[in-house]
C-alpha cells in the first residue's frame, strides 16, 4: 500500500512480490506440505486451460475439491487424526474456494449471455482468462494464503492494478481528480479498531474457554452431578467462550487484508471511509441473531457467499441440502461435520416453517415483537449450541453420547413420572384422582410442559386399565412413539 503504490509500481511486480511472499509464508509455516497448494493450483488451471469452457466450471470444482477431501482424508487417517496444529489443509480450503469460484466466474463471463446473468454474476464474471502469474498472485498472496478470507477475482485484480478506490471516489465527491491524483483513504483507524478485536477475542478464548471446555459436556461426573438447566448454561457458555478463536483469525486476517490497502467498500453517511468488502463476519449480528439464517448471514460471510455462488443458485435440486452437504464435504473428514451440517438442514428447514406461520402474529405492536425477538434469540442460541458440538467433539462415539445426554434427561423425566404415578393406587381410578391432584398443584407452581404430561399420562391410564395392560409398557411405547 505504501511502498508498492499502483501509482509508481506495475501490476507485474505488484503480483511477483504478493506471489513470493505468499510462498515463502508458507513454506515458514508448513515446510514442504506447502507444495500441496501448487500442486492443488496447477491441476486445476491445466483443467483451466486445456477442456473447453462449456465445461471447465464442473470440472475444476470435482477436481480441486477432489484433491482437497484426498488431502484431507491422508491428514485425518493416515498421518495425525484430531490433531489441528500446522493444518495445512487450511489454506487448501481457502485456495478452493478462489479457483472454483475463478472458474464458475470465467464460464460466466465467457460462455453466458448478459441477460442470463444475475446481477451479482454480471459484476463477478470474467471475461478473459487470467495469466499464470495473475492466477496464482489470486490464490496464493500473502494477505490471504493463510487464513483468507476468500475474494472475487475481479476485486483482487481493481487492487493489484489500483482501481478499486476510482469508483468509490467518485460515488463519495462526484468528480474524478485523475487517477492517482486523489489521496487513498487511510485503514489506520479500522486496522486498529480490528487489531483490539483481535486481542480481545484472544482473551476470552484463553481464560474462558480454558475453564469451560465442550467436551466437558459428555463427561460422566458432569451430567451426574448437575441439574439439566446447569448443563444447558453451561454448554451456552462453552460455545460463547469457543467462537472468540474464529473472531480472532478472521479479524486479524481482515486487518492484514485492509493493512495492505486491499477491503475497501465506500464511504459511511458521515464521510468516514468503510474496510468491509472482505470481512468474514459480523459479531454483534452473531451474538444476537435472532434467526438460524441471521446467524449463519453473519458468520464466515465469504464462505457463505462462496457455497452461494458456486452451489445454491446453481443446483437444480434441493439447494438447501445440496449446500450444507457441499460446507460438509469442504470443511473436512471429520464425521463431526456431517452430523454438524445434516442437523443444519433439518434445523434450516423447520426454521423457516416456524417463521413463515408464527412470526406474523408478534407483528401487532412493538412488545409482541420484542416478545418474540426474546424467544428466537434464545430458540437460536439453544439451536446453535446444539448443532455446533458434533462439529467441535469430532467423532461419532462423543457426539452421539452427547445426544444422548440429551434424549436422557427427556426419558429419565418421563420415567421418574411413570413410577410417581403407578405407585399412587392399584386402580385406574386412583391413579387418574391422583394426576388431577398434581395438575391442580402444578399449574399453581410449575411449568406448561410438565402440566401437559401429566394430562396425556391420565389419558394413558384410562386407555390402558380396560384392556389390562401394564401402565408403564404404554406409557413407554407412546413416548417413543411420540420421540
Amino acid at each position: 500500500r505504501l511502498y508498492l503504490h499502483p501509482s509508481k509500481t506495475s501490476p507485474f511486480i505488484r503480483h511477483v512480490v504478493a506471489t513470493l511472499l505468499g510462498f515463502y509464508l508458507a513454506l515458514f509455516c508448513f515446510g514442504w506440505y506447502a507444495l500441496h497448494f501448487l500442486v492443488q493450483s496447477g491441476l486445476a488451471y491445466g483443467v483451466m486451460i486445456f477442456t473447453g469452457v462449456e465445461h471447465m466450471h464442473k470440472y475444476c470444482f470435482v477436481v480441486t475439491l477432489g484433491y482437497l477431501s484426498f488431502c484431507q482424508v491422508t491428514r485425518v487417517y493416515v498421518f495425525d487424526y484430531g490433531m489441528y496444529s500446522a493444518d495445512f489443509t487450511g489454506p487448501m480450503m481457502v485456495i478452493t474456494q478462489k479457483i472454483t469460484s475463478l472458474a464458475f466466474e470465467i464460464h460466466d463471463g465467457l460462455m453466458k449471455r448478459e441477460e442470463h446473468l444475475k446481477p451479482s454474476q454480471k459484476y463477478l464474471a470474467v471475461r478473459k482468462m487470467p495469466s499464470l502469474l495473475e492466477y496464482l498472485s489470486y490464490n496464493c498472496n500473502f494477505m490471504g494464503i493463510l487464513a483468507g478470507p476468500t475474494c472475487s477475482y475481479n476485486d483482487y485484480v481493481a487492487f493489484i492494478e489500483g482501481r478499486c478506490y476510482e469508483p468509490k471516489h467518485l460515488e463519495s465527491n462526484g468528480k474524478e481528480n485523475g487517477k492517482f491524483k486523489q489521496s487513498d483513504p487511510s485503514p489506520k483507524r479500522d486496522v486498529i479498531q480490528k487489531v483490539c478485536t483481535c486481542a480481545l477475542s484472544l482473551m476470552v478464548y484463553l481464560v474462558i474457554y480454558a475453564a469451560c471446555p465442550t467436551e466437558r459436556v459428555i463427561d460422566d461426573t458432569f451430567m451426574a452431578s448437575n441439574p439439566f438447566y446447569i448443563q444447558v448454561l453451561y454448554l451456552y457458555i462453552s460455545m460463547l467462550a469457543l467462537r472468540p478463536k474464529y473472531y480472532f483469525v478472521w479479524t486479524l486476517a481482515d486487518a492484514i487484508n485492509n493493512a495492505a490497502g486491499f477491503g475497501f467498500n465506500g464511504y459511511n453517511t458521515d464521510g468516514t471511509p468503510k474496510w468491509d468488502r472482505i470481512s468474514n463476519l459480523r459479531i454483534l449480528n452473531i451474538e444476537f441473531a435472532t434467526s438460524f439464517k441471521m446467524f449463519l448471514d453473519n458468520w464466515n460471510i465469504q464462505t457463505a457467499l462462496w457455497l452461494k455462488r458456486v452451489c445454491y443458485e446453481r443446483c437444480p435440486y434441493n439447494p438447501t441440502a445440496a449446500t450444507f452437504l457441499l460446507s460438509a464435504i469442504w470443511h473436512g473428514a471429520y464425521p463431526g461435520y456431517y452430523l454438524t451440517f445434516i442437523t443444519g438442514i433439518v434445523v434450516t428447514m423447520a426454521a423457516r416453517a416456524v417463521r413463515h406461520n408464527v412470526r406474523q402474529h408478534f407483528l401487532g405492536s412493538a412488545t409482541l415483537k420484542l416478545i418474540y425477538d426474546m424467544i428466537t434469540w434464545f430458540s437460536t442460541q439453544m439451536a446453535i449450541c446444539y448443532t455446533v458440538v458434533p462439529f467441535v467433539l469430532l467423532a461419532v462415539g462423543p457426539s452421539l453420547k452427547f445426544y444422548r445426554s440429551v434424549m436422557r434427561f427427556i426419558f429419565i423425566k418421563e420415567r421418574e413420572l411413570g413410577r410417581e404415578i403407578e405407585g399412587c393406587g392399584s386402580s385406574a381410578q386412583e391413579r387418574v384422582n391422583y394426576v388431577q391432584v398434581k395438575r391442580t398443584s402444578v399449574y399453581l407452581s410449575e411449568n406448561n410442559t410438565v402440566l401437559e404430561r401429566y394430562g396425556e399420562m391420565a389419558e394413558w391410564i384410562k386407555i390402558s386399565e380396560p384392556q389390562n395392560i401394564d401402565f408403564e409398557l404404554i406409557l413407554y411405547s407412546q413416548m417413543f412413539s411420540n420421540l
